[in-house]
């Protein structure tokens, strides 16, 4: 049987991978229901359509919402590469996601226990669970690769 979450970071990682061909930085998310489902997947997309919040997690939960006709993501886990940044956090926060999962952390801008747990802060009115650090060195190694042959 393979670790929790690990089928689910196969998606993400492959979804990072493919976002190297547009030029933008390597980070996969995907969206499972409470079924256990995939329901949607997607990339960093910033560079390819020229959006400053087209993350990965804004793509996934943004898919979600507009199949389901409603904001509300009550039950589902967003699967991550990178620990979400604030913007993400929270509209994984405002979207009432009950997890979110990642494979790194983000110690320049992590907004879910590096810098900032906006998804935990107990002055919002509702919470997230926090899974960090599944296939954190494939992750993490994706994001050294790129940038690396960026220098």
């Amino acid at each position: 049987m393979q670790p929790l979450w690990h089928k689910e970071m196969d998606v993400a990682l492959s979804e990072a991978r493919a976002s190297v061909d547009h030029g933008d930085v390597p980070i996969g998310a995907v969206l499972v229901d409470a079924h256990g489902a995939i329901v949607a997947a997607d990339r960093n997309r910033r560079e390819e359509i020229g959006d400053a919040t087209a993350h990965a997690e804004m793509l996934v939960l943004r898919s979600r919402s507009e199949d389901l006709g409603d904001w509300r993501l009550n039950g589902h886990t967003l699967v991550v590469t990178l620990e979400p940044c604030a913007m993400c956090a929270m509209a994984a926060v405002w979207a009432r996601v009950d997890r979110i999962v990642y494979g790194a952390a983000d110690l320049k801008a992590g907004a879910a226990w590096s810098i900032y747990n906006i998804p935990q802060d107990e002055r919002l009115n509702h919470r997230c669970d926090l899974v960090a650090g599944v296939r954190e060195a494939e992750c993490s190694g994706l994001l050294e690769s790129f940038f690396s042959d960026r220098r």
